[in-house]
């Protein structure tokens, strides 16, 4: 997904919300955002908005001296979602169907996301999400929610590559993990996240604490951009990523950087902004599970 005009000002509301969280002083404020503004003319419009998401936090990073600015956020993220894990279990424990149930939770994790919403309420977000659990089910089949085919490839593939999107959010993707390898417990999971700290992206720490390392292999992709910017990530990612049987994409940040991914993705997340939903034609608060079945490269 190419970055439109309107995401502009989105970075400097990141940029200076960052800042603040870092404790840099008004002064040091103010040369963040003096320097994004004279980063900005040389970044391509054709690139991703990660791509200017590691600009931005390095620029941050760099005037404050501060590594991890939502540390303190994280941890209190994994904490909240753990508290919730009972009752998301038992949740799944009574469907009808296991995995549906299991998938929408996930997607409902993916409120947790600092880097949207720089305050919230994570048990009444996911309230409003779960009093209308049968929403997502009834639009099995819509552009928006391709459940029965995710169903299909899960059946088929016996290696899966799982993107990680945000701390707390693991406890989400815990669920569904879970529920995959109920089904199969020979099929070879993969969890990826990021290598270094960006934003509220999940850490190895964070997967760790979330309870991941005993039902799938953590993986670090190589990079610190706020999504998978495949020209970043590692040697190693590049191989997971292509040779996996399939691969299953949490977020808006991964959707924005894999949309055009030459291999097929599906992809789990809720449009948290405008443009995003515009971009796939939708509107802010789609929930989305979304097949993308890879782009023929160009000769």
């Amino acid at each position: 997904m190419k970055t439109y005009l309107e995401c502009i000002p989105c970075f400097f509301r990141q940029a200076i919300e960052a800042s603040k969280l870092a404790g840099a002083s008004p002064t040091a404020q103010r040369r963040v955002l003096n320097k994004l503004a004279k980063a900005l003319p040389v970044f391509s419009l054709a690139g991703s908005p990660p791509e200017m998401g590691k600009v931005i936090y390095g620029i941050v990073n760099q005037v404050t001296k501060k590594k991890d600015p939502y540390a303190r956020i994280k941890t209190e993220s994994n904490q909240r979602a753990l508290r919730l894990y009972p009752r998301l279990k038992k949740k799944v424990e009574r469907s009808h169907d296991r995995l549906g149930t299991a998938v929408e939770l996930a997607i409902a994790g993916n409120i947790i996301d600092y880097g949207v919403k720089n305050s919230l309420n994570v048990e009444r977000e996911l309230q409003k999400i779960l009093t209308t659990e049968n929403r997502l089910m009834k639009n099995n089949g819509s552009a928006f929610f391709q459940y029965t085919r995710f169903r299909r490839s899960l059946d088929k593939a016996k290696t899966i590559l799982y993107l990680a999107d945000n701390a707390g959010e693991v406890v989400f993707d815990r669920i569904l993990i879970e529920e995959i390898k109920r089904r199969d417990p020979c099929q070879r999971i993969y969890y990826a996240v990021k290598s270094m700290p960006s934003i509220n992206d999940a850490l190895i720490e964070d997967a760790k604490m979330c309870g991941i390392a005993q039902i799938a292999e953590i993986v670090t992709n190589g990079s610190d951009a706020p999504g998978t910017v495949l020209s970043l990530c590692s040697p190693s990612f590049w191989y997971l990523f292509r040779n996996a049987d399939m691969v299953i994409s949490k977020g808006q940040g991964n959707f924005e950087s894999l949309s055009s991914a030459t291999r097929p993705v599906f992809f789990l997340f809720m449009a948290k902004c405008s443009v995003v939903a515009d971009h796939i034609g939708g509107k802010m608060g789609d929930i989305v599970l979304r097949y993308h079945p890879g782009e023929k490269v160009r000769q």
